[in-house]
């Protein structure tokens, strides 16, 4: 396959895994169930389908460290608290709202990577953080917690911190697994992680719910996984996290079709100005890597 083929099919298998990704936060309204009984049941799906979908790549699925163990057993804790609050954060909410809030993430991980790589935060940075602030504020319609918008906004914003954590720990310590054996183990430690708390009786969820569920675990979770990993090897990082910022608008557009969610116009200019923003750091973040990579 020559070069041109490649970047086409990665960038079609990229922009597909984009929108299935988007897509996930259309079953927060979906699945008749609490947060944490989607991410529970939808964690032991896609934990079987990653499984095999490793065992059919030829990989094992043992770890290469003992030690390897310790740290997806912390990032599947983490991954399980982030997926719960995600849902939460649009149940409460809106799909676009609580996408918007979630995407605060990029803007998080440039705010809080110099604490783990040593380097000096830029006055640029945060500026970038102020304007997410004011793009958040703009879907706030009162600064009280007892409205459920409002309290959908912040455990967004919560999930986006999560987030954050997950990708730096894993970027530093688990980096070195295929993106289908790490989410194996991710996803199956969530599930050991939640089952116990489950809110619902497993026999007592209807036919229909219980489809919803396996299409949520299979096609909008282990399958996307593994069309972003094909991507990556097929695509520049860069192309691939400009791309993943059209996350909030798939997601808005699917929730205004599928759920026929409007978008009011103070929560179009404040996504704008938090996705544009996140737009502006990873170009920023990727001309700094480049410009490293030349000087050393």
């Amino acid at each position: 396959m020559n070069t041109s083929s490649s970047e086409r099919s990665g960038l079609i298998e990229l922009h597909l895994a984009v929108l299935l990704f988007g897509g996930t936060a259309l079953f927060s309204k979906l699945i008749p169930l609490s947060a944490l009984d989607i991410t529970a049941l939808r964690c032991c799906i896609a934990a079987l389908a990653l499984a095999l979908l490793v065992k059919v790549s030829g990989k094992h699925l043992r770890l290469n460290r003992s030690k390897d163990y310790g740290i997806a057993l912390g990032l599947g804790i983490i991954v399980s608290l982030h997926w719960v609050t995600y849902f939460a954060a649009m149940q409460l909410s809106s799909v676009a709202i609580g996408m918007i809030a979630f995407f605060t993430y990029p803007v998080m991980t440039v705010l809080v990577e110099p604490f783990f790589t040593g380097k000096r935060l830029e006055l640029a940075d945060i500026i970038s953080g102020i304007c997410v602030l004011l793009g958040v504020s703009l879907l706030i319609p009162e600064a009280n917690i007892g409205n459920d918008v409002t309290l959908g906004i912040i455990i967004g914003v919560l999930s986006a911190a999560l987030f954050t954590a997950r990708n730096l720990l894993h970027k530093r310590y688990f980096a070195s697994y295929s993106g289908a054996q790490a989410m194996y183990y991710q996803t199956g430690v969530s599930a050991l992680f939640l089952l116990p708390w489950l809110e619902v009786d497993p026999s007592a969820i209807q036919t229909n719910v219980w489809w919803l569920v396996i299409l949520l675990g299979i096609v909008f979770t282990a399958a996307p996984h593994a069309l972003f990993t094909s991507a990556l090897r097929q695509l520049s990082a860069k192309t691939v996290s400009l791309v993943s910022c059209l996350q909030p608008l798939y997601g808005a557009l699917l929730a205004l079709l599928i759920l026929s969610e409007g978008l009011a116009l103070k929560t179009v200019i404040g996504g704008a100005l938090v996705v544009f923003t996140a737009v502006y750091e990873t170009q920023k973040s990727h001309r700094a890597n480049r410009a490293q990579k030349t000087g050393s």
